[in-house]
Formats: structure tokens, sequence, C-alpha cells
């Protein structure tokens, strides 16, 4: 299941999507969470299933890797869907007890489940399409304005960018103490609830000292280099807009304008 979590990752290719300016992704990334929410029919989330498959054409990005993210989150998923299904008021379908199902409650849970599924299908995309250094570039750029007003910008997007670029190494360094504690005859799947919640502390605690030992030999590396901050600091590669950039943001205000605009098609439906 660790293996299958794959946020904060880059995905490496060499597509027009990994080459956009990351300040458009960004930006970008935050209306299209707006604009799922905004969905209030089935024909949006047509189109936004659209969008997403090419989205993986252009960035070269299989399928399979974005639904490999989302087998963490199928728990919550199911859990989120049920609840819906079973809590929303409506025309009654079925009832047994307290429990009913109402046919706003289907279509509430079916627009709960899509809205989660896109959501980190989508978001994934900036990650999978952005290295950490090009992120906390894009981040510090998009921060730099509010630095007037006593906003420490470049911190916040390299705390940003490190905590991004170590959840697969985190990820990667539980999995290996979880397979050294089950070599260990550690059973850590089996009996009640509290006895499983005891048999994570011989994992939490060798992982909080990997942690905060990659944390130190962090710091000494960027000590030994002479890191003091963003003051006066220049970059190797200047962002700039090209005309991608440009074509990249019509194509997608075309894909949101028509995705929302299955909402007056709904309605008028």
């Amino acid at each position: 299941m660790l293996k299958d979590i794959t946020i904060g990752q880059y995905y490496p290719s060499e597509s027009v999507v990994h080459k956009l300016d990351p300040r458009l992704k960004i930006v970008l990334t935050l209306v299209y969470i707006v604009s799922i929410f905004l969905i209030q029919n089935f024909w949006g989330f047509l189109v936004l299933a659209v969008l997403t498959l090419l989205l993986c054409a252009v960035s070269k990005i299989p399928v399979s890797f974005l639904l490999k993210g989302l087998k963490p989150l199928l728990i919550l998923m199911s859990i989120t869907a049920l609840l819906n299904l079973f809590m929303t008021d409506g025309r009654i379908l079925w009832q047994w007890g307290i429990l009913k199902i109402t046919h706003e409650g289907i279509i509430m849970s079916l627009f709960m489940l899509f809205r989660i599924v896109f959501l980190v299908m989508g978001t994934s995309f900036l990650t999978y399409t952005t290295t950490p250094i090009t992120l906390t570039s894009g981040i510090e750029s998009l921060l730099k304005p509010f630095a007037k007003i006593g906003v420490p910008a470049h911190e916040i997007a390299m705390m940003m960018s490190i905590a991004l670029r170590f959840i697969p190494t985190l990820i990667e360094e539980t999995d290996k103490i979880m397979a050294a504690q089950k070599a260990r005859g550690a059973a850590l799947s089996e009996g009640n609830l509290i006895r499983r919640a005891k048999a994570l502390v011989p994992i939490l605690i060798p992982l909080f000292v990997s942690a905060f030992r990659r944390a130190d030999e962090l710091a000494v590396a960027m000590e030994s280099r002479c890191y003091h901050g963003g003051d006066d600091r220049t970059k190797l590669k200047e962002l700039k807009y090209q005309k991608k950039d440009t074509l990249a943001l019509f194509v997608f205000i075309l894909a949101i304008t028509v995705m929302l605009s299955c909402n007056l098609v709904g309605a008028s439906l």
C-alpha cells in the first residue's frame, strides 16, 4: 500500500507540460481545484475526464500511474460515499430501519467520489511534471509581491518544496522499517485495533529518528554550501513566459469554460 502513494513524486519526461512555466501550472492548479467544486452535473465531470485524459496524453504520464495514487484513498472514498448515500434526505428508494437510500443520496455520493478522484488526479500533475527546484522557484516568484508586507517568500517556498521532496523518501523509509520489523517477527496486521496501534510504536520511533537525522544532514549540507536564505540570491535559469505557456493558458480557459457551461445545459434539461 505504501508503494502506491505517489504524492510528491516527479515523473521524468520531455513533454510540453513538463516544460511549461511552473508559475502558470501552480495558478492553473488552484483554478482547477475551485472549478471541481463548481460542477453541478455529470456532463461537467465528463468534460473533466476528457481533460484529464488529454493531460495524460500530452504529458506522457500513464493513466495507470494516476490510478495508482488513488489506492491509498480507497477507504476514505468508500466512507465518504456511504455517508452521503445514507445521510442525504430526498426521494426514498430503499429503507431499512434508520438506514435509507434516496435518489439525491446516490447523486451526491457519486458527485463526492468524482470530486475526490479528479481532485487527486488533477493536482498530482503539478508534482508529476515539475521538479522540486522548479516548483520552489515558481512558488517564490508568486509570493514575491507579498514580501513587501513581510512575507518570507523564499523561506515558505523552500519549506514547501522540501516537504514535497521528502514525502516519497519517508514513505520508502517506512516501508523498509516495516519489512525489517516483520522479519523480526512483529505482527503488524494481526489482532484488534488497540493491538495494531501498539504494534505501530516500533515503526514510528525509528521513523522519527530517521526523519530527524535526515533533517540534520540537510541542514549541514545547506550550511556547507553557505546557504543564507533568499537575500541577494541569483538563479541559473530565470523564469520567463513563452508562447507555449500562453497557448496552454488559452486551452485551459477554454476547457474550464466548457466544463462550467455544462451547468447551464444541465439546468435547462
